[in-house]
């Protein structure tokens, strides 16, 4: 799609901003008439404008359609409001679209300009005086322009605009003209430099550039160019043929005047294996950047000499087609070869070699949108923007074949270019059987570069049966074959041939598919039997009808519509020796399966016909059995183990009543076995599956339990039984599967979450009874629910093995009696947090809960004291923080560490009000009440408490229980156990911190063990930011 909003043409070579009181009949005349004698194309604001224009505008509009824009800075430049705005304009042209931008200092300093300083400062000082400070709306003559401008923005406003321009157009590299007797050598420099800048390099980007726009405009960002004076790098991957090129050469016209120094390296690739290409490749990157011929031995030598002569200058280089690491090393072995500010653009197919550190960013390119296609396919296939009407049909036919992939639309565009319909439709079915050799022949280039055999064999076995099936699937098959599947997809990803998407299925571009498909096709294109895979319906119905199969076919695939099922004799497998994948759906064999490849390690049988799995086919190397569909009652008849067998898929077969005995598959690592509605019984030996991962066993309606076996199996990461309608009841051994990250068991006949769940540690996700989600967002829910008074909390909280393993619980709206319920498992909770309708219910609720607590203390207390033993008393401190870690948190840890002192009264000596970093207060006993102060221009970051407290010299232990958080003016209550305060998370406590709002009245309760008696406690109130300068407070302390 062609960008709706394109930047301004550029109808002006220079524009030059100048004082005209200062050097229009000098200095600015004579480099205009230089400039425009040597055929440069000059915009000269005073004799440029067509009679009747208004000026401000027309000036706009020149300085943006202009390449470069020349400042002359001159001692009253800066008295003049018209040349300072010319200046705020041209430098928002030099950053938002690269205008190169040339100051010129006549006769001043460029210190002088920068800081506004000396003759030109006071110029700029005499322009600021015009105009008074309160003043919104005023009419400024100027006197060397004689027009009126409006000013609406105050003074001030203007001025810092102004000055940093003044700032930003001084630090640039410019000439300085200060001795009026080198004029004339000056601007045979400035018009040598413009020439240079204005050189015709622009690179060929293409005929109908749709969508390029778009797609340098989120590339350039990547480049920060003004923001970073880095050496950055910045990768464009993607598959062969998807512009990758095209859109290198448009950004490299774009920015490449904003660089002194630019080369673009084509096709590097194709020419570094020519005989010389590789010090050829280095020799022109020196050429371009140094205008230099020079003679480079060896690419040892050549990196040496780039690395000197490119190491001070800024370049943009872009280097194009990369494949290898050696050309990369050779070409831009390191940042430390070029200069600041530097640029590096490297388009590749293979995203290994922008790994680690090589790339700072990487530009992942993207097929064209249904409109982008069909405007460039139009473009060449019509030379107009959209498909003549007869062809509209057709032309969307064409675009969908093509896939987003440019280089496809453009090459079929030209070719069905001025042909009849007939050609048309002749030139598409012909597509579908054989591509198009031109783009055959640019994505090869992928295949061909591949490391070795095995990943091509892989390719191959993707593009012909494993497209959209599960990533780990594949690399179990692929490994059962011998070819490394990890690696190798791995590596097919990183080369743009394979995809992966979000549920982790293979995907692959139609043309990279039909690319693969191809090169089987032209090894062997008349003689079937011959070709290493079969995946045309047509071509394998004729190999298996005529029985001509041979020992060359590895994989085959033949899956027919419901209402087209044939029979085939198993005798036609019986030379296909090498036979290692075989899928089939809606085909029927008859005779004696042992004649089937001893090779096969990928079964799919859709609708696999008969009630078991003959027992003379061969098994043992069978990797995956799929036969979804299918009409067995049982697996089979006879035993064979079966150690290969990774995958057992019976999905659908609406006959299977029973499982198989799992004993003879150990190895097995997924087992599916969803909507099999007579399945009454899974055999107990499904323990013995060690690595089993996955069991899915939804809409079994007819099975009733799980064997107790199940609950043994420590690897198993998934467990799917929703729909089993008939499942009463999951064990409470569940806790034993260590591994278990996913549970899904709604629409069960389960009525209660099982204790056990809750208790394990392992489960992420859950879907049972209705409740649905992460476990950390549904287990408290699920807590709550036992919680009510007519199902009451279960008795096993009591025992001391789930303390630490029970998880938060909200009671948003809770009245006293649901508290009052609860008190006697509120040990158990790691955290509750109450809502209250009132204060008043507040300090009922809060009550009931520190009761409970000192409750459990006193039983404690007494179960201990027959081993206590009386000593001497010491004073112990607890420190805890609640919320986000930061600076001033760390200073005043600091400052606590240092003062944790303790006098000779008793006392301790602590950190006081830092305004308006902390606030401070504090109080003899156990609880602070404080009100929560306004601190302008902050907000509350950190809440610290410090609690000194004395016990038995011979008590180990800190005594802290729980904190209780009451907030008086929301009603609400957050009580924290120890071991969620000790391990606080962060996200728990930004929670309790950020619902914490000025003006709260809040109180904060410690609770201890009875045998300490607290002394004082403290609490800080940490805030970030600091612009406050004025605070009212108000804290009462008991």
């Amino acid at each position: 799609m062609k960008n709706s909003s394109p930047e301004a043409v550029r109808i002006h070579e220079v524009f030059l901003s100048f004082r005209g009181g200062d050097t229009r009949a000098s200095f600015t005349s004579h480099l205009y008439a230089s400039l425009q004698n040597v055929g440069i194309t000059v915009f000269r604001d005073d004799d440029s404008l067509q009679r009747g224009d208004h000026i401000s505008t027309s000036i706009n509009r020149a300085i943006e359609e202009s390449m470069i824009s020349i400042i002359v800075f001159s001692i009253n430049y800066a008295d003049s409001r018209w040349c300072l705005d010319e200046l705020v304009k041209i430098m928002k042209c030099h950053r938002t679209i690269g205008q190169v931008v040339c100051p010129i200092f006549y006769d001043v300093d460029p210190s002088e300009v920068r800081h506004q300083t000396g003759e030109f400062g006071k110029a700029f000082q005499s322009l600021s005086n015009k105009f008074s400070k309160n003043e919104r709306l005023c009419n400024i003559y100027d006197d060397a322009k004689k027009a009126v401008l409006k000013f609406d923005f105050p003074i001030y406003e203007l001025e810092k605009r102004w000055i940093g321009a003044l700032q930003e157009a001084a630090g640039l590299a410019g000439f300085v003209v200060q001795n009026f007797r080198n004029e004339s050598e000056a601007i045979k420099h400035i018009v040598e430099k413009v020439t240079h800048l204005l050189e015709k390099s622009d690179l060929f980007v293409a005929n109908y550039p749709v969508g390029v726009d778009s797609r340098v405009r989120d590339t350039t960002q990547l480049l920060d160019i003004k923001q970073s004076n880095d050496v950055l790098l910045l990768g464009m991957w993607g598959m062969g043929g998807i512009g990758k090129t095209t859109i290198a050469k448009a950004i490299y016209n774009k920015i490449g005047r904003s660089f002194n120094y630019r080369s673009f390296l084509a096709n590097i690739r194709e020419v570094w294996d020519q005989n010389v290409g590789k010090v050829s490749l280095q020799e022109q990157i020196i050429f371009d950047i140094c205008k230099v011929t020079t003679k480079i031995h060896s690419i040892e030598a050549g990196k040496n000499i780039l690395k000197d002569r490119l190491c001070r200058k800024r370049v943009l280089l872009v280097l194009d087609d990369v494949n290898t690491l050696d050309q990369l090393n050779a070409l831009c072995g390191s940042r430390q070869w070029f200069g600041p500010g530097s640029r590096i653009i490297i388009t590749t197919r293979d995203m290994n070699i922008l790994r680690g550190n090589r790339a700072d960013q990487v530009y992942t390119m993207k097929e064209m949108d249904e409109n982008e296609s069909v405007e460039l396919f139009s473009w060449h296939a019509f030379k107009q923007v959209k498909p003549k009407n007869d062809f509209a049909r057709i032309s969307k036919n064409v675009v969908e074949y093509s896939g987003g992939l440019p280089l496809a639309l453009e090459v079929l565009g030209s070719y069905l270019f001025d042909r009849g319909m007939g050609e048309w439709e002749s030139v598409l079915k012909k597509l579908k059987v054989i591509p198009n050799d031109q783009v055959q022949k640019k994505l090869k280039i992928s295949y061909d570069g591949l490391n070795d055999d095995t990943e091509k064999e892989i390719f191959l076995d993707v593009a012909c049966f494993f497209i959209e099936m599960d990533r780990n699937d594949v690399i179990l098959i692929l490994d059962g074959c011998r070819l490394f599947g990890e690696i190798g997809i791995s590596i097919l990803v990183e080369r743009s041939l394979v995809t992966i998407d979000d549920k982790n299925r293979l995907g692959m571009h139609d043309l990279l598919r039909d690319m693969g498909r191809e090169i089987i096709r032209e090894k062997s294109p008349e003689e079937l039997e011959e070709r290493c895979r079969l995946w045309f319906h047509e071509d394998v119905l004729d190999i298996l009808s005529e029985q001509t199969g041979t020992k060359a076919i590895k994989g085959l695939t033949l899956k027919l519509p419901k209402a087209n099922e044939k029979c085939f004799r198993t005798k036609t497998f019986k030379n296909m020796k090498r036979l290692r994948l075989l899928q089939l759906a809606r085909v029927k064999l008859d005779g004696d399966f042992g004649y089937l490849s001893r090779n096969l390690r990928w079964l799919s049988w859709n609708g696999f016909s008969s009630t078991h799995i003959p027992s003379n086919f061969y098994r043992e190397n069978l990797v995956s059995i799929e036969l979804e569909n299918s009409n067995v009652k049982f697996v089979w008849k006879d035993i064979q183990v079966m150690v290969n067998l990774k995958i057992l898929n019976l999905s659908h077969s609406h006959c299977l009543t029973h499982s198989p005995d799992f004993s003879y598959m150990p190895n097995l690592e997924k087992l599916v076995l969803a909507d099999c509605p007579r399945l009454s019984e899974v055999s107990y030996s499904i323990g013995n599956l060690k690595k089993i991962l996955l069991i899915n066993l939804r809409d079994c309606i007819s099975l009733r339990s799980l064997p107790r076996s199940i609950y043994k199996l420590k690897s198993l990461k998934t467990l799917i039984l929703s729909g089993c309608s008939k499942i009463e009841k999951l064990e409470e051994d569940l806790e034993q599967m260590e591994s278990l990250t996913t549970l899904l068991a709604n629409n069960t006949a389960i009525k209660r979450v099982p204790f056990s769940v809750i208790r394990s540690k392992s489960i992420g996700y859950i879907s049972l009874c209705g409740y649905e989600g992460f476990s950390c967002d549904v287990f408290p829910s699920i807590i709550q629910s036992w919680m009510s008074p007519t199902t009451g909390f279960p008795s096993m909280c009591q025992t001391s093995t789930i303390m630490s393993s029970l998880v938060p619980l909200d009671i948003p709206h809770g009245s006293s009696h649901e508290i009052s319920s609860i008190s006697k498992y509120l040990p158990c909770l790691r955290s509750l947090w109450v809502e209250c309708s009132s204060e008043v219910q507040l300090s009922h609720d809060a009550a009931i809960i520190l009761d409970a607590l000192y409750a459990t203390n006193n039983k404690e207390l007494e179960s201990a004291a027959s081993t206590s033993q009386v000593s001497g008393n010491s004073l112990k401190s607890i420190f805890i923080q609640l919320g986000m870690n930061c600076h001033v948190a760390n200073i005043l840890k600091e400052k606590i560490v240092q003062n944790m002192t303790v006098d000779g009264y008793g006392g301790v000596l602590l950190p006081s009000d830092s305004y308006p970093y902390w606030l401070t207060f504090n109080c003899r006993g156990s609880s602070v009440i404080f009100e929560v102060p306004q601190v302008e221009g902050r907000n509350l970051k950190t809440i610290m408490c410090l609690v000194f407290s004395s016990t038995a010299e011979n008590i180990a232990s800190d005594g802290l229980k729980n904190m209780m958080v009451k907030n008086f003016t929301k009603a609400t209550i957050q009580l924290y156990k120890r071991e969620a305060l000790v391990s606080f998370e962060d996200e728990e406590g930004q929670r309790l911190v950020s619902s914490i709002e000025p003006g709260n009245k809040m109180e904060v309760v410690v609770v201890f063990e009875n045998n300490f008696i607290v002394k004082e406690t403290s609490i800080y109130l940490i805030y970030d930011e600091p612009i406050g300068e004025t605070m009212e407070q108000s804290c009462t302390t008991r």
